[in-house]
């Protein structure tokens, strides 16, 4: 096998080692409630990842059996992924960039604002058809009903980092003041007018406030929030995917003049 078979070979064999973090990021990103209930935001890491993988198997193959056929698709694959990634990344940048978070006083957790996310992130995921479905996944989660799991005082409850699903669709936005019984259950609201959400709330766990702005609003700084991590994943993945396909057509290169000069001494003898 030729050096710059071996060169490109050997860098694809660490590109399928490195596909590993990429497919587990995209795994736990499917897992989350609030992915499970948006099921098209749910796959594109874990794609990408499996098309790292099969791309990286594909170039070890065709080096490692010196198929040129096999090496010039490779590139090409290699190519159209960094472009895709590219994509990806620009999208999750500019949609997560705004934050709709702020801090209350007394409380250890954010609020969030609906009005605070980009306009193409509120139209793709709290659209109303679309949040019909997802409030009814929500509810059905149990990211609401395991907060009861733990006993808490209202002092530990105040203080406790719950998450962005979480402060927005299980609890009333604390401008109600509404007495506080358990993580799911409030009572008596001192200022019913506080906030838009402070007469939608509802006690029924199946209920609670997944019909607010605020839990809307929470769900989107879920997805913000789980987003940005998976960003420096696939950033780290676009580099990697940018590096390889910069060696291996350099090592693609040298093995094509390998080849001629092959031939023309070939000719000569």
């Amino acid at each position: 096998m030729a050096v710059s078979n071996n060169i490109i070979a050997t860098l694809n064999f660490i590109a399928i080692l490195c596909s590993i973090p990429i497919i587990t990021a995209g795994i736990w990103l499917a897992s989350k409630p609030d992915n499970e209930c948006i099921r098209w935001l749910r796959w594109p890491v874990l794609i990408i990842g499996i098309l790292f993988l099969l791309l990286a198997l594909t170039g070890f193959i065709g080096a490692y059996y010196n198929k040129q056929g096999l090496l010039a698709f490779y590139l090409f694959c290699n190519a159209a992924l960094i472009i895709i990634g590219l994509v990806l990344l620009i999208l999750a940048f500019v949609v997560t960039r705004p934050s709709g978070a702020y801090d209350v006083p007394g409380r250890s957790f954010k609020e969030y604002s609906l009005v605070g996310y980009s306009k193409w992130l509120r139209d793709h995921v709290t659209d109303s058809d679309d949040w019909r479905k997802i409030k009814v996944c929500l509810a059905e989660s149990n990211v609401c009903t395991k907060m009861t799991q733990d006993m808490y005082t209202m002092e530990q409850f105040f203080g406790s980092d719950i998450s962005p699903i979480q402060s927005g669709c299980c609890k009333p936005p604390t401008a109600c003041r509404y007495q506080y019984v358990n993580p799911i259950m409030w009572i008596n609201p001192s200022n019913p007018t506080g906030d838009m959400d402070c007469p939608i709330w509802n006690n029924d766990p199946k209920h609670l406030c997944y019909d607010c702005d605020s839990c809307k609003a929470g769900l989107l700084g879920n997805l913000r929030k789980e987003w940005r991590t998976a960003n420096v994943i696939l950033i780290v993945a676009v580099v990697a995917l940018i590096c390889l396909y910069l060696i291996a057509c350099s090592a693609y290169r040298n093995a094509q003049t390998e080849e001629i000069f092959r031939r023309y001494k070939q000719g000569w003898t």
